[in-house]
């Protein structure tokens, strides 16, 4: 899978070393979670480029869900500058999730 991490050092080390990104928690058994994926990643080619995403299984890895309260799937995390800006869970409106990266995005990276 594109992007995939797997441990917590793997993620504490992409948030330390990315300007901006998105952590993607999922699982492979929940429909809103495969079907929100295209749709992020589009509109970080289309509107974000120099964000990165990463998709985290919250089945297969609950330690790291825990580590970062997530509860629930499919929950966002957009980081900028090492810290966590935005979080989204559930049911997440692409244009919600965009109006919420765009000022800091703007800032970070124009």
């Amino acid at each position: 899978m594109d992007n995939e991490l797997s441990t917590l050092e793997q993620i504490q080390n992409t948030i330390s070393n990315d300007a901006g990104l998105i952590a993607y928690f999922y699982s492979d058994n929940c429909a809103p979670c495969l079907s929100l994926r295209p749709k992020v990643k589009e509109l970080l080619i289309a509107d974000y480029p120099k964000m990165n995403l990463y998709f985290i299984n919250s089945e297969k890895y609950p330690q790291i869900s825990a580590h970062f309260g997530i509860f629930s799937n499919p929950t966002l995390l957009v980081f900028f500058d090492r810290k966590e800006y935005l979080r989204k869970s559930k049911y997440i409106s692409i244009s919600e999730l965009s109006q919420g990266i765009e000022r800091l995005y703007n800032m970070m990276f124009t």
